[in-house]
């Protein structure tokens, strides 16, 4: 990860399957558990993390069911399923509270572990999250379109990542990280992960009501996911009571875009938890 050392990766046996982690074991404060979104995996902070564990924190990273090395057949992929993950992995770790980070898909995830078990987390954050956000209809059509095409041709997912989910700035290994996210996406049986994705219920209403911790929304100002980012990013804040930030000029993925603007919001956040 950008020159620093990589934690080797672990993992977490969980009815149903198996969960890859890595850990940096190492580090001041509370720890943070990085998850990524939808049809990716714990590499998707391979920019961030260096900057967060070289600011001294703790810092985990998970792959979700079904990508990354993580088991691949699941019955159920949801966020809410990925949450009783994140806390089966902090129960192993012998973490009794972490700050837990979503992005996109997951950001469900950290919301719902927040409201259902608060004892365990410190503090959530969400990045470009499909969190308190209803699509209109069309939208919501182009979606399902866009998610049964996926399933079945992986490279309509490199298509979106490389012609669309970064409208500013693009990481310089993007090209090479797409092409393996693809090539993921072909390994045998990953259809049915791809699936489980695309048809779950990623964009909840009315779970923030039930979290009390601090939190913190992270937007790109560029979002293409959204018809109006800085708008659902306002909602979102609201539904938490806290408040946003906007990455400006970055797409749906500001951990890979603009790290270290991520980094200098999310760090702040972490020292005022401690």
């Amino acid at each position: 990860m950008n020159g620093t050392i990589t934690p080797s990766t672990q993992y977490l046996d969980v009815p149903g399957g198996r969960i890859a982690f890595d850990d940096t074991r190492q580090g001041d404060g509370t720890p943070v558990v990085l998850l990524p979104g939808m049809l990716d995996s714990r590499r998707a902070y391979r920019h961030l993390h260096p900057l967060l564990a070289t600011a001294g924190r703790r810092v985990i990273t998970m792959d979700v069911r079904g990508f990354g090395e993580s088991s691949i057949v699941w019955d159920d992929y949801s966020p809410a399923a990925v949450a009783t993950d994140v806390l089966a992995l902090l129960d192993q770790l012998g973490i009794e509270r972490a700050v837990l980070v979503g992005q996109s898909y997951t950001g469900a995830t950290v919301v719902k572990l927040a409201g259902d078990a608060p004892q365990r987390v410190a503090g959530i954050a969400l990045i470009d999250a499909f969190v308190e956000h209803q699509a209109n209809a069309l939208m919501r059509g182009v979606m399902a379109v866009m998610g049964s095409a996926m399933v079945h041709w992986p490279a309509v997912w490199g298509f979106y990542l490389r012609k669309m989910a970064f409208p500013g700035p693009r990481p310089a290994d993007l090209d090479t990280y797409v092409a393996g996210l693809v090539a993921d996406l072909r390994t045998p049986g990953r259809k049915t992960a791809t699936r489980g994705h695309v048809t779950g219920d990623s964009a909840p209403i009315g779970w923030c009501a039930a979290v009390r911790c601090p939190s913190l929304v992270l937007m790109g100002s560029k979002d293409p996911d959204f018809p109006d980012p800085a708008a659902v990013a306002e909602r979102q804040a609201a539904a938490l009571g806290t408040r946003k930030v906007m990455i400006e000029g970055s797409g749906h993925y500001p951990m890979a875009d603009n790290p270290q603007a991520v980094a200098d919001a999310l760090l702040p956040f972490l020292a005022e938890l401690a």
